[in-house]
C-alpha cells in the first residue's frame, strides 16, 4: 500500500512539472530583448496561476480516473 501512494505522488508530481514546462513560451520571452525582467516576471505569475486548474485536474483524474467517465 505505502509503495502504490509513494508511486501515485512521484506520478501526480512529474505531471505537473511536465505541464508546467510544456506551458511556459520561454523561448519567446528569454530569446527577446525587449522583453524586460518585471514583465519576465509577471508573464511567470500569470502562467502558474493558470496551470493550477489543470494540475489539479490532472492529480484528480489520476487518483480517481471513474471521474473521466
Amino acid at each position: 500500500m505505502m509503495k502504490d501512494r509513494k508511486a501515485k505522488a512521484k506520478l501526480i508530481i512529474l505531471l505537473g512539472i511536465i505541464w508546467i514546462i510544456i506551458t511556459l513560451p520561454l523561448p519567446w520571452i528569454v530569446n527577446n530583448p525587449q522583453v524586460s525582467e518585471s514583465q519576465f516576471n509577471t508573464i511567470l505569475g500569470i502562467i502558474g496561476i493558470m496551470s493550477i486548474p489543470f494540475v489539479v485536474l490532472g492529480v484528480v483524474w489520476t487518483l480517481k480516473p471513474e471521474l473521466t467517465t
